[in-house]
């Protein structure tokens, strides 16, 4: 079976982990600081944060930028639950801007028209679908007369740059950035996620959030009289200042993510040349077309997202999905929008109130695209389509 998407390890990946096992030194050590360090260092940005998850990254961002009752976010409807779940998780409000149907990202007039419409918006998440970079000066700029601060979903884009060649994630456009390293991600590490700030008080908050709400560095504490014995300090001694989480990551999965971390420009070369094989080969289908056709140089290639039109092709999603299945060939849709899902539309929404999103749904499929994709294997997807939609 070729999955939709699959991770790589390498006996050095393997290694890497052993090494970990062996030393004693399970989570709260070197390796998620060097991983840290890593990714701060790669993307251009002043500080990163390893949690548990990109769901438990985007609600600590959330909370970091103060998304509390009585404020909301506002997301795009077509990504994962958790980009907007985060608003929900922080006690505020959830609002949507619609997609640029182009990109499939955050349209910056959509969000304009959304943020008139929602006027306690405390921060904006766009997401980078795919890997593709949104318009993050158009949308800091709409986001700034809001006083409404930026959060980038990168979870799809670690590796991907901005059109002035900076790496998303540096945040040069954002308060902060959120990554993900699910398997089927860039770089895997099991399950765990990133935040990247270049501002400290935040990266300072974020600290204590990952980990119950204790302070950190040299956080002073609130009560003095606690702190020493005789002048001494008091070696047991710390404080929960405000409500955080156990969000905290290992040592075993940073260690994977270090060593998978150090290949991800050989996995996003690869990457390139798959997408430009596909780009190719769908640009004259007539019932079949990339659903990105702009600054594919720029993006991370998480996913191969297509559209289809079903209805001239005669044959229904289902119906495709099976007869590939039949092929040896997984696919996927990327993503039902989040306002059709039942939560969404019990707190008030409805999907028709997204067009773009809808139709874009409507026509969505993900094919499959990884790193160790033979050209044997993408030639048999391509021929598959074809056939089946011709």
């Amino acid at each position: 079976m070729i999955p939709y998407g699959k991770h790589h390890i390498d006996e050095e990946d393997i290694q890497a982990v052993v090494d970990v096992l062996r030393s004693g030194v399970l989570t709260q050590g070197p390796a998620v600081e060097g991983f840290e360090r890593a990714i701060a260092e790669y993307v251009g940005a002043r500080y990163a944060l390893a949690v548990s998850s990109g769901t438990a990254a985007l609600h600590l961002a959330a909370l970091a930028a103060g998304v509390v009752p009585g404020r909301s976010l506002i997301t795009s409807p077509i990504t994962f639950v958790a980009s907007a779940n985060a608003g929900l998780y922080a006690g505020g409000g959830v609002a949507f801007a619609d997609i640029d149907p182009q990109t499939i990202n955050m349209s910056p007039d959509s969000l304009k028209a959304a943020l008139k419409t929602t006027p306690d918006v405390r921060a904006v998440i766009p997401v980078h679908f795919a890997g593709l970079p949104c318009d993050m000066p158009a949308i800091r700029s709409a986001a700034d007369q809001a006083g409404a601060v930026v959060i980038e979903d990168a979870a799809h884009a670690l590796g991907a740059r901005y059109p002035d060649g900076q790496r998303v994630g540096c945040c040069a456009y954002s308060l902060m950035t959120i990554f993900s390293f699910h398997p089927v991600k860039a770089i895997a590490a099991g399950e765990g996620g990133m935040i990247t700030t270049n501002d400290e008080h935040i990266y300072r908050k974020l600290l204590r959030l990952r980990s119950h709400g204790i302070n950190k560095l040299d956080d002073p504490f609130e009560i003095t009289e606690q702190t020493e014995t005789d002048g001494v300090r008091n070696p047991w001694y710390y404080e929960m200042q405000e409500l955080g989480f156990h969000y905290r990551i290992t040592d075993i999965q940073c260690a994977l993510a270090l060593s998978q971390l150090k290949k991800l420009d050989g996995f996003m070369a690869r990457r390139r040349v798959l997408v430009k094989a596909y780009d190719e080969a769908f640009a004259d289908m007539a019932h079949c077309r990339p659903a990105q056709t702009s600054g594919q140089d720029w993006s991370g290639h998480h996913i191969y997202p297509l559209r289809i039109d079903f209805e001239s092709a005669g044959i229904n999603r289902t119906q495709l999905m099976q007869e590939l299945k039949l092929r040896g060939i997984g696919s996927q849709v990327h993503y039902i929008p989040v306002p059709a899902q039942p939560y969404y539309r019990r707190l008030g929404f409805r999907p028709e109130d997204y067009p773009a999103a809808q139709n874009y749904y409507k026509e969505a499929l993900t094919i499959p695209l990884y790193f160790d994709l033979a050209e044997e294997q993408q030639a048999h997807v391509i021929a598959s389509l074809r056939d089946l939609l011709s």
